[in-house]
């Protein structure tokens, strides 16, 4: 796992309790060697609690806020229910590592 992450994993656990993740998970260039510290965004997988639409949308983007706050840099934030294309949940899955789970 990436430094860059694990340094922040006891406020990745907090934001995920804060906002009703299920699961967090990690993907992409920072599972990878080819991770660039100054130019690479994260990518994160996420698995929300069950709520109503409204508090969906506040957790989702109040999570994206936090995460883009917390490692200074742009972050995409993935559902994964919302993947539909079957070739980028196959690039996905050959890279994800869970980083928090409820």
């Amino acid at each position: 796992m990436n430094k860059i992450i694990l340094d922040k994993q006891p406020q990745l656990i907090e934001l995920c309790k804060q906002f009703h993740a299920q699961r967090l998970e990690v993907f992409g260039s920072v599972t990878r060697d080819d991770f660039d510290p100054e130019k690479s965004d994260l990518d994160f997988l996420v698995v929300f609690e069950e709520m109503a639409p409204g508090e969906h949308a506040d957790s989702y983007f109040g999570l994206l806020s936090e995460l883009e706050a917390l490692f200074d840099r742009n972050i995409d934030l993935v559902e994964l229910k919302a993947i539909t294309n079957p070739y980028f949940l196959e690039a996905v899955e050959e890279s994800r590592v869970n980083l928090y789970a409820a």
